[in-house]
């Protein structure tokens, strides 16, 4: 405990050095007219606080605007599945529209396996999709973000997954809403095995979000696929990306994750739109984390910018 009370004192004192002391924060975002990408704000980044009470899920776009002045926010279904309902997503879309928040995509989590084995299960999780999809598009989100969850062989799942995926875009063609899938566990996490379904589906609604940390093949060996050929084997389809910290050294870097590598993957691929920031870090107090992940954001975005 006293060595993370330590590294955040040398952390504000090196912030304060540099003159981005946390009170300047806020504005970090749009610190550079000319910027190599944007940053938005997954909801996951406070699931300790919303899942405590302490913040309330159905303002998050006050929070967002209010303590990190970011100007667009992916949402999480589990914050909602209780009370979804026309009622509320109007009031999301008011709240969002009020603060001028850009509402980006729902992470939809908890709805069956879009791959599974069993065509008529398979067909439930499509289904289970719809009043996500139609949430999304009631808030004029982009896209939803799915699970290509599956089992049996590797070509088996690539098969069911990328068949469960075209079946929920045929509903979400209509809406304007595109299908994205993250790595995410299981087979998901294997890049060439994700972007196999995504040659499989060949659909233009169907695509992907690369999450720079979600590459772990085996949780009980610890094995993992290589984060940056995952992501850029998963670039070419990617219709959203996820930055995700967890941790954040007293230099402001993540050290398990070369950001200016990864960044320079996502941009070389031709991508410029929002990076979310999914930090789920336990040694910095959330905030602060989202805090210490956008400042570390912003000197990538300008190393890339005075690079390019």
């Amino acid at each position: 405990m006293q060595s993370n009370n330590n590294s955040r004192r040398q952390f504000l004192k090196m912030s304060l050095a540099a003159g981005i002391g946390a009170s300047l924060f806020p504005q970090l975002a749009f610190a550079s007219p000319n910027r190599a990408f944007k940053i938005s704000l997954a909801q996951w980044s406070l699931h300790r606080a919303f899942k405590s009470g302490k913040m309330d899920a159905r303002n998050f776009a006050s929070i967002t605007r209010k303590l990190f002045n970011l100007d667009a926010i992916e949402y999480v279904n589990q914050f909602y599945f209780d009370n979804l309902s026309d009622k509320l997503v109007a009031g999301l879309k008011q709240q969002a529209k009020d603060e001028g928040i850009e509402s980006r995509l729902i992470m939809c989590d908890g709805e069956g396996a879009l791959g599974d084995q069993d065509k008529n299960k398979r067909l439930q999780a499509v289904k289970n999709h719809y009043r996500w999809a139609d949430a999304a598009a009631e808030l004029g989100c982009h896209s939803i973000r799915v699970n290509a969850q599956s089992s049996g062989s590797y070509d088996e799942q690539q098969k069911a997954a990328a068949d469960g995926l075209n079946q929920l875009a045929e509903y979400c063609d209509k809406l304007k809403l595109n299908v994205i899938v993250e790595n995410h566990g299981g087979l998901s996490s294997n890049g060439k095995w994700l972007s196999g379904v995504m040659k499989l589906a060949d659909n233009p609604r169907v695509g992907t979000l690369p999450d720079f940390g979600n590459f772990v093949l085996n949780y009980q060996t610890g094995e993992q696929y290589d984060k940056y050929q995952g992501v850029k084997e998963l670039m070419p389809y990617a219709k959203a990306v996820s930055a995700k910290t967890n941790r954040i050294d007293v230099h402001g870097n993540e050290p398990d994750i070369d950001y200016f590598k990864m960044m320079k993957i996502v941009t070389d691929a031709g991508y410029h739109d929002y990076v979310g920031i999914e930090y789920e870090g336990d040694d910095w107090p959330e905030i602060e984390g989202i805090h210490q992940t956008i400042a570390l954001l912003e000197r990538v975005n300008r190393a890339l910018v005075e690079k390019a």
